[in-house]
């Protein structure tokens, strides 16, 4: 099968759980036996081509992509042009998955193959009328898909919420079984949480988690915060016992989890929340808000704790339970059955079985 994948940007110029998905789900068909093909653009003046790891890739340009942000159009506005083209000039594909509803949009309009719509976020209504041109856009691209999937129970709600669309498909993100597992190391001898979130960006809420954090080491005096080195430039919170990373490398994220006692991802608004899930695999409880689709990752007391709120004092009793979650002799096994339900294999397999038949429903 002929899938041709279309995402605004990729590796390495952009690392998040989209362009995760992508290469994982790349590679998932790869050993396969299919064809994938991956569209997406850089700041270069010139398209490049290239196989990357059996991948063959088409990098666009994105003439005027910046002034048009600085207009507060929405982001990859040009992308809907020079995917189409590309859409149009390549081998027609069987099926085109757009990551993005910029993608989704150029893949319709081209109209040379059936579009699933892969919405790596959710369809709330402050973001759809944040940027000029993003609800309509997102709205052509899911009128005009055969199918539209979300990561999560609770993305796939906002759409017949926010938008009225009905029949969305829910495939989670993969979990990497194999880079992120229990190690032969043990865990680090003092108390670690681990927060692998985005410290620069609001709604990750790492300020509540440091808050918090201040508290646990009143009881905990010996207890440790590692978390992960923003690539923005923002202060860094500098307190006794935290300790920032660089933790961009899948294999030292993995290190990292398996070095502590419990992850931590106190966000609201989370589509997913892969982090956790890559927690798990590594058989480390995650302390996680009740917010967003968090609770369907920690679905179950044996792999972790749940808080509601924004109460610094509430997360820090979560805290305090993980840690003792971590010392039960049976959690990591339980943290790592859970995460293998959540498997890459899973969802490939899944989103394999929606190209062969992109119009049936859920």
């Amino acid at each position: 099968m002929r899938v041709a994948l279309v995402s605004p940007v990729f590796w390495p110029e952009v690392r998040r759980g989209t362009e995760r998905v992508a290469r994982d789900l790349a590679d998932g068909l790869l050993r396969r036996g299919h064809e994938p093909r991956l569209v997406t653009t850089h700041p270069g003046a010139r398209v490049a081509r290239a196989v990357e790891d059996g991948l063959p890739v088409e990098r666009w340009p994105r003439p005027l992509e910046g002034r048009l942000q600085r207009r507060l159009h929405e982001d990859h506005r040009t992308h809907v042009l020079t995917a189409r083209l590309a859409l149009a000039r390549g081998e027609r594909p069987d099926v085109v998955h757009a990551l993005h509803p910029t993608s989704g949009v150029a893949a319709v309009r081209a109209g040379r193959a059936p579009v699933v719509l892969g919405y790596m976020g959710i369809p709330h209504r402050q973001a759809l009328v944040a940027r000029r041109g993003r609800l309509d856009l997102t709205l052509e691209a899911v009128r005009g898909a055969a199918a539209v999937v979300a990561l999560s129970r609770h993305a796939a709600d906002a759409f017949g919420r926010w938008l009225g669309v009905r029949g969305v498909h829910v495939i989670a993100p993969g979990v990497d079984l194999g880079a992120f597992a229990p190690g032969p190391a043990e865990r680090a001898p003092a108390p670690t949480i681990l927060c692998a979130a985005d410290l620069a960006e609001p709604r990750k809420r790492v300020g509540l988690l440091v808050e918090a954090f201040a508290r646990v080491r009143r009881e905990r005096p010996d207890a440790r915060l590692v978390l992960s080195r923003p690539t923005r430039d923002v202060p860094l919170p500098a307190a006794p016992g935290i300790e920032v990373r660089d933790l961009d490398d899948r294999a030292a994220l993995a290190a990292a989890n398996r070095e502590a006692w419990v992850a931590a991802l106190p966000s609201v608004g989370e589509a997913f929340g892969l982090v956790a899930a890559e927690a798990l695999a590594c058989g480390t409880p995650a302390v996680v808000s009740d917010a967003g689709a968090l609770p369907e990752v920690v679905d179950r007391p044996e792999v972790g704790v749940r808080f509601a709120g924004d109460d610094a004092g509430d997360l820090a009793r979560s805290l305090l339970a993980g840690l003792e979650l971590a010392q039960d002799p049976g959690t990591a096994a339980a943290c790592r059955a859970r995460a293998s339900e959540l498997s890459v294999d899973r969802m490939v397999e899944a989103h394999l079985a929606l190209y062969e038949d992109p119009w049936r429903r859920p």
